[in-house]
């Protein structure tokens, strides 16, 4: 059984495992083609693709109405349509997103379930460690932001790199470009550094959401956190890639001291 963390308010403060527990999509639930508007609950089906499903149909919808529109993250939702949403997913209804939802109102929903998670996206015991790779550079700063990302509880990972995948999409659209016939497609002037200082505090957050001083972060601290989080976007592909040598390793490892997991591992391939 699992417990859904596309609710905010459920959630109480001593949480230890933020998204060990999710109420995640079944396959046959991220299907187009089911019906519009439906509003049943839905059932718990923990997969090993482990993203809250709020986070997954906002980057979604986003991806497919949103990419050319022009100051997304940044230009101001309607409160109201926002907690509408919010209440809806907090419900756990199948809430579908489609061209009628607001773009900016379905950007502000994944800006505040990102801020108001109990534990952030990246947890607080990691907070100081990811921003002292402010201060590396090169191979260096890549790697040890790659080890870091290794000691993610999975879900934390699953959810992250989902995001960030997500951000760098909308970052390739930030440029104006052309089509075929000459027409100017609008770029909606969202770059890295934008995103990277809109989404830094919402995933890197060193007090907890409403606690004193959660929000005042002095300008280093500011600083790092928007080079960090331009380094994960930039370079998400090859952070979360296990290279051949370390999965063989690990592999040796495993087969010597708990042959039961590889079994596991394969049977989940």
């Amino acid at each position: 059984g699992a417990m859904s963390v596309d609710s905010i308010t459920d959630l109480s403060d001593n949480t230890s495992k933020l998204l060990e527990a999710l109420q995640l999509s079944h396959p046959h639930e991220l299907d187009p083609r089911r019906s519009q508007g439906k509003r049943k609950p839905l059932s718990l089906n923990p997969i090993s693709w482990q993203v809250p499903r709020i986070v997954d149909r906002c980057c979604t919808h986003l991806e497919t109405h949103g990419l050319q529109t022009v100051g997304i993250f940044r230009v101001g939702s309607s409160k109201k349509r926002v907690q509408q949403l919010r209440e809806e997913f907090d419900r756990g209804l199948d809430v579908f997103l489609d061209e009628h939802q607001s773009v900016h109102d379905v950007a502000a929903l994944l800006k505040e379930f990102l801020r108001d998670m109990p534990n952030s996206l990246i947890p607080r015991e990691l907070y100081g460690a990811f921003l002292s790779t402010a201060t590396l550079e090169g191979p260096a700063q890549l790697d040890t932001l790659q080890l870091l990302l290794f000691l993610l509880p999975p879900c934390h990972s699953d959810t992250l790199l989902r995001l960030l995948r997500f951000l760098a999409q909308v970052a390739r659209h930030a440029e104006s470009s052309w089509d075929l016939e000459g027409r100017e497609i609008p770029g909606n002037k969202m770059t890295v550094s934008n995103l990277a200082t809109v989404f830094g505090p919402n995933i890197l957050q060193k007090e907890k959401p409403g606690e004193k001083d959660a929000s005042a972060l002095n300008f280093e601290d500011s600083a790092a956190i928007i080079l960090v989080l331009q380094r994960l976007i930039e370079h998400h592909h090859s952070l979360f890639m296990v290279s051949p040598e370390i999965q063989c390793d690990v592999l040796r490892r495993l087969f010597q001291t708990d042959p039961d997991v590889i079994e596991y591992l394969l049977r989940r391939k």
